[in-house]
């Protein structure tokens, strides 16, 4: 039962973060685009982080810029596997599992802009030094991937002694 439950709680994270990338990306889109850029966080003088419309026609750092069909595949098939591992592992430990679900909803958040509108929309800018412009969905997978791979380091084998 506790499996089914984590499952439950996975797919309910999911779905909040994918509300929340879209819902932020809408605002992007009727409020910053028109506006282009816009401060945020701002200590005296000094930009930290701003807001900056760009529709990215790529993955990170605009690579594979125009090669939408492949990073539409490549996206599906990550989501798929993610989600047969989750489903099939027997533990479920919650870390993995939210973990997992940071990266699913992610991946499904741009995936959602790349099908539908042929581009993912980016508005986050680190000011403060030369950075990408990301969103959201970036944010969930990149914190999401990092975790996984504390937790295969540092969680996954004892998980795996603990069950014999």
């Amino acid at each position: 039962m506790i499996c089914v439950n984590m499952l439950i709680i996975s797919i309910i994270i999911s779905v909040i973060l994918i509300a929340a990338d879209q819902v932020i990306k809408y605002w992007a889109v009727t409020e910053l685009m028109p506006a282009g850029t816009m401060d945020f966080i701002k200590i005296g003088d000094t930009d930290i982080l701003g807001f900056r419309y760009v529709q990215n026609f790529g993955a990170a750092f605009s690579s594979f810029s125009g090669a939408r069909i492949f990073l539409i595949v490549l996206t599906s098939a990550l989501i798929i596997a993610l989600s047969v591992w989750a489903v099939r592992d027997k533990k479920k430990h919650p870390f993995m599992m939210i973990s997992v679900s940071a990266v699913i909803a992610g991946g499904i958040a741009n995936l959602i802009d790349r099908i539908r509108l042929g581009y993912v929309v980016d508005y986050l800018e680190v000011r403060l030094f030369n950075f990408a412009i990301f969103n959201f969905a970036d944010i969930c997978v990149v914190l999401g991937a990092i975790c996984l791979v504390i937790y295969v380091i540092f969680f996954d084998s004892k998980v795996k002694e603990s069950n014999g």
